[in-house]
């Protein structure tokens, strides 16, 4: 076999791998590439996908009320605002002194709240779409279906990323290979 026959064979073979990883996993790198945008967009979003952030009454801490008391008061007012008597789950608890506020984010419901931090006044309630379309995006959704502790997103993320290097490396030398074959013509 010549050199230019074992270059085509390369570009074949390469043009194989490439088009198995995309048709079989094309609906991932669709929801991948999507949640990604979205994601990209969710400051920008006019608080649609990701609450805008209000502004508190003071940004000096010794004039706000004690963290515990904070979150006894958004503890208390996600109950309220959903009619239950289980205390909800956080996750996340975000101090934005230069803002004011402290900002809540729940663990199962997708739900945020911001307390001004001397008043504890609720200044904002409502869903946090960006934490579903982060779960979604980097696989943890599947770990929340089923139960498990990461293994799910570990897995995803792996494939997903392997995926998009066989990706950059076949696509390059589906461009590149032709090229070299007909420099290599040339001489």
């Amino acid at each position: 076999m010549n050199k230019r026959q074992s270059q085509a064979r390369t570009i074949r073979i390469f043009r194989k791998i490439h088009r198995l990883t995309g048709i079989s996993l094309f609906a991932f790198f669709f929801v991948v590439s999507i949640s990604a945008l979205l994601l990209g967009w969710k400051k920008d979003s006019g608080g649609i996908l990701l609450p805008e952030t209000m502004q508190g009454t003071s940004t000096d801490l010794q004039q706000w009320l004690p963290l515990d008391s904070l979150n006894s008061i958004a503890e208390q007012a996600i109950m309220d605002t959903l009619n239950t008597n289980e205390v909800q789950q956080i996750d996340r608890i975000d101090v934005r002194k230069e803002d004011g506020i402290v900002k809540f984010d729940f663990k199962h419901n997708y739900l945020g709240l911001q307390l001004d931090g001397a008043t504890g006044k609720v200044l904002q309630f409502g869903p946090r779409r960006s934490d579903l379309i982060e779960n979604i995006h980097d696989g943890s959704i599947l770990d929340d279906l089923f139960g498990t502790d990461g293994v799910w997103k570990l897995i995803y993320t792996s494939i997903m990323s392997i995926a998009l290097f066989i990706f950059t490396v076949t696509g390059f030398w589906l461009w590149y290979g032709p090229k070299r074959m007909k420099r290599n013509k040339k001489r």
